[in-house]
């Protein structure tokens, strides 16, 4: 998480006032920008937040997003889950461009870095075989009933 303090963007007419940005709606551009990368099969979240998705409660789109804003540099960390089969170079480096082209877009923040935690591979669910009324007829016989 990013400290508790807004970040505060700099405007071409400080006569109208000035625009705050909460930490945690930079964390959810980063995080809906991720998700949306082919490949991505989740991002790292805590066991809170896993929780209250399970329950059907509100989804997390910050969640496996830190950030750092310092001196006006902003560096974005993203902990994900990759779909196991995927070029992982590639889609890091989607990431990375997605993120930073978001954060651009919606903010006009300059992201100085975008760092990629790849925290591991899921592998597709296999179907099973066997039939829950015969768990020990041979395959073959589950093929032809």
């Amino acid at each position: 998480m990013a400290e508790d303090t807004n970040i505060i963007l700099h405007s071409n007419d400080p006569e109208l006032g000035k625009i705050e940005i909460a930490p945690n709606v930079l964390e959810i551009i980063a995080g809906v920008a991720t998700s949306q990368i082919d490949g991505v099969n989740r991002m790292r979240g805590s066991f809170s937040t896993s929780v209250n998705e399970l329950l059907g409660r509100r989804k997390e789109h910050g969640k496996g997003v830190n950030l750092t804003y310092t001196d006006e540099e902003l560096t974005i960390d993203v902990y994900v889950y990759l779909n196991y089969g995927v070029s992982v170079p590639k889609v890091a480096l989607e990431i990375q461009s997605q993120v930073e082209q978001q954060m651009l877009f919606m903010t006009g923040l300059k992201v100085t870095e975008v760092n990629v935690h790849v925290q591991g591979v899921i592998p597709e669910k296999s179907t099973s075989t066997v039939d829950p009324n015969n768990p020990f007829a041979d395959e073959e016989e589950n093929g032809e009933e």
